[in-house]
């Protein structure tokens, strides 16, 4: 297959030299497609929280639809139902896309989504509560594999020196999705259309974006029959410690899982530690600020759209001024690739520590600006954490990043459960500041000793359980890749020759 764009022909390439390759080519097409796949996923993810609104009060949107009488309790457990099924599918969902390749766990991951998000409104018609809840929990389940995927995915594709700032491209696209999901949602359940266009409109998307990525995505370089030999083996030869093609090697999908290995690495230990805590801020401010700024200050911002989505905008525009402060750090290449992730990672997750403990001591409604702007701080700032422990999983293990986040996205997707619960144990009175100043520090708590640890113990170079066994062949001239041959962790980052 030829593709058809212009822009992703060979000829269409803008080349630098022989040490770089293009400086717009397939990859960069790829990352594209998975930044729209992210975004879809998260509209996918968020449709029922604004939808819920329309579908338990009709006169709040186009009264000429079905209205459900479900009370506070099953709207939480309609909400939470996601994550049931997202928390088990997130290490197989690294294994298989190892095993068959990121393109094709991503592709059934949305694409099922999609489609049960269309027959969202015909469940809740004919089963009620109980059938939405189930197929909530199913498509939980099939985005369970997405996450892990996309890790595999940009280790095939994102080069050592780009790693960064594609993952944070890509990244940023469920933030993006976020927004547009909360912010058009309320306008198109006041439509003619009413509440259930809502699911119509993101499950076409959905499989309008399958169809795409089905035909324009490759899970490897050596897969994609558009990409220049030299931006191919630019890719390969780009100190990710991988190279299958190498001879005396086994072939990368054909590896065993060094499950053991895996679990006895310090290093992988450090940044599931830290990926824990820094999802214990994370859901600890998007599910509980809310309810603080309602009760303490008077504010109800959940019902209200655009408000809403402030934070995740905010998160969106700041991870792209994080990639270009990283870019003008970098230029010289003089910063070395630990100090980068260690010095992003503090600003992701230090920065949001201060502002929860400034909102600790707001106990007023005149400081209600005040406290959106430290929430919108809170949440935006921790986009630098794409740059941060978020990257490591493919610093690590390249061969084995998707398996890698599987397992701490998983550990830490429980954090996302127990984070909430922790609060109503402690906040027994919801117009109680003290109580409140509580949740915070031990929240700033989390993101301090979290980042600490990754400061500390975090490492950026590939460990030696990533690399093929070499095969017994004593006459082959080509030695074995070795882990003492990778960059030092206080090396600068550099280009890679070819």
């Amino acid at each position: 297959m030829v593709l058809c764009c212009p822009c992703v022909q060979h000829n269409g390439y803008q080349q630098i030299n022989s040490t770089q390759g293009p400086r717009f080519g397939v990859r960069h097409i790829q990352c594209i497609l998975a930044f729209c796949g992210l975004a879809v996923a998260y509209a996918l993810r968020v449709n029922l929280s604004v939808a819920i609104v329309a579908m338990t009060d009709k006169n709040a949107t186009n009264p000429d639809f079905e209205e459900f009488d479900w009370d506070e309790g099953v709207k939480s457990y309609l909400l939470s139902s996601f994550f049931w099924g997202y928390v088990v599918t997130q290490v197989p969902g690294g294994y298989l896309s190892h095993k068959y390749g990121a393109k094709f766990t991503f592709f059934f991951g949305v694409l099922f989504c999609s489609i049960l998000a269309i027959l969202t409104p015909f469940a809740a018609e004919i089963g009620d509560w109980p059938l939405l809840l189930a197929l909530r929990s199913v498509q939980g389940l099939c985005q369970g594999m997405i996450f892990p995927s996309t890790h595999t995915f940009l280790s095939k594709w994102a080069p050592a020196e780009e790693r960064g700032r594609l993952v944070s491209y890509c990244y940023s696209g469920a933030q993006f999705g976020t927004v547009i999901m909360l912010s058009v949602s309320g306008f198109i359940a006041s439509s003619w259309m009413g509440w259930p266009s809502i699911f119509y409109v993101s499950g076409l998307a959905g499989l309008v974006w399958c169809l795409v990525w089905y035909y324009y995505s490759s899970s490897t370089p050596a897969d994609h029959p558009s990409i220049t030999p030299q931006e191919k083996r630019y890719i390969e030869s780009s100190s990710q410690g991988r190279r299958p093609s190498d001879a005396g090697r086994i072939e990368v999908a054909n590896m065993k899982t060094p499950w053991c290995k895996i679990l006895s690495s310090f290093p992988f230990w450090t940044l599931l530690i830290v990926h824990c805590a820094n999802n214990w801020g994370f859901w600890t401010l998007l599910t509980e600020i809310p309810t603080f700024l309602k009760n303490i200050l008077g504010l109800d911002i959940r019902h209200n759209g655009p408000l809403s989505a402030l934070p995740y905008l905010a998160m969106t525009l700041l991870s792209y001024g994080f990639i270009f402060i990283a870019d003008i750090m970098n230029r010289n290449s003089v910063m070395p690739l630990a100090f980068s992730r260690k010095l992003f990672n503090t600003l992701g997750m230090w920065i949001p520590m201060t502002a929860l403990i400034g909102l600790g001591y707001i106990t007023t409604g005149e400081s209600t600006a005040l406290a959106i702007a430290l929430l919108t701080l809170a949440v935006g700032s921790n986009a630098a954490t794409y740059l941060g422990f978020q990257v490591n999983h493919i610093d690590l293990s390249p061969n084995f990043a998707g398996t890698l986040m599987g397992i701490t996205n998983c550990a830490a997707n429980f954090m996302s459960i127990i984070a909430p619960l922790t609060v109503g144990l402690i906040v027994t009175d919801e117009t109680n500041p003290l109580q409140w100043r509580i949740v915070f520090y031990i929240t700033a708590a989390f993101y301090f000793f979290g980042n600490l640890l990754f400061i500390i113990f975090g490492r950026t170079s590939p460990r030696a359980w990533n690399f093929p066994q070499p095969l017994s062949r004593p006459s082959s001239r080509r030695p074995s890749v070795d882990v003492d041959v990778q960059p030092s962790e206080t090396d600068p980052l550099q280009p890679s020759s070819t």
